[in-house]
């Protein structure tokens, strides 16, 4: 069931919205060479506290986990690029990482994900991580009254493929309110014109993900994290944002 929000449901959203962006700002400030993923997570897992917020991350399990999260933040590293499960690892120079963080606060839930680069970076990892936001800033730019959802992913895909980038649909964006995950399904290419017509009141998680050279992921032995099928890199930055009668609000900007 896909619901629309009233004005003031969104606005009580925001609150969740900038303390997710203040946990990412917080996370990428804080990843460093020798910085431990389990400190990252500890970091996250302090603020939600400290907010008297909720993780969505701790207690889920859907069907393509293999047990219960039990981490409040996704850090994929390198070849990682979703869903990566916090473990004992010290990030090293030049690591490629994406944090990827949901709470509720309050009883709304806003989603969002960065990725950054720890110490001397790639070249070809910068620009990787700027296509991803390209396209994020394609998609949220045609999430108006008018268009559909295969617009979104219509937008994704002819950024990814401008760049000479493959691009997956497996996991994608999906829509947001009193949970993590809902309708609709978000997919990172479609077609233009086609799909769920784009209402004021919709919220939706829009998540651009690319590898650099292929589309193919497989599961790590952890259950959870999902890397590239031939060693490559991934970037991975999403936002929440409500559909409105003009321009997108991005519920989780880190400006």
């Amino acid at each position: 069931m896909i619901e629309l929000l009233t004005p003031t449901q969104i606005d009580e959203m925001r609150p969740a919205g900038r303390f997710v962006a203040s946990v990412l700002t917080a996370l990428s400030e804080a990843a460093d060479v020798g910085v431990d993923l389990l400190e990252l997570d500890a970091l996250a897992h302090d603020m939600i506290r400290k907010e008297g917020a909720e993780s969505c991350y701790i207690d889920y399990h859907p069907s393509f986990g293999a047990m219960p999260f039990g981490k409040v933040l996704c850090t994929s590293v390198n070849d990682a690029v979703l869903h990566g499960l916090p473990h004992p690892y010290k990030l090293r120079d030049g690591d490629l990482v994406s944090f990827d963080f949901a709470v509720s606060v309050d009883k709304w839930v806003c989603d969002s994900a960065v990725s950054v680069v720890v110490g001397t970076p790639r070249e070809e990892d910068l620009r990787l991580i700027g296509h991803a936001q390209e396209a994020l800033d394609a998609a949220i730019a045609v999430a108006r009254p008018g268009h559909r959802i295969g617009d979104i992913s219509a937008a994704i895909g002819a950024v990814g493929r401008s760049h000479g980038l493959k691009v997956n649909t497996q996991f994608g964006g999906h829509g947001v309110g009193r949970t993590m995950h809902g309708d609709p399904h978000v997919p990172n290419d479609g077609k233009a014109g086609r799909g769920l017509p784009l209402k004021p009141g919709l919220v939706i998680a829009i998540e651009p993900w690319f590898l650099h050279t292929t589309d193919e992921i497989r599961m790590d032995p952890d259950g959870w994290t999902i890397r590239s099928a031939d060693g490559s890199r991934g970037a991975h930055v999403e936002h929440t944002i409500a559909i409105t009668d003009g321009d997108p609000i991005v519920m989780t900007a880190r400006d």
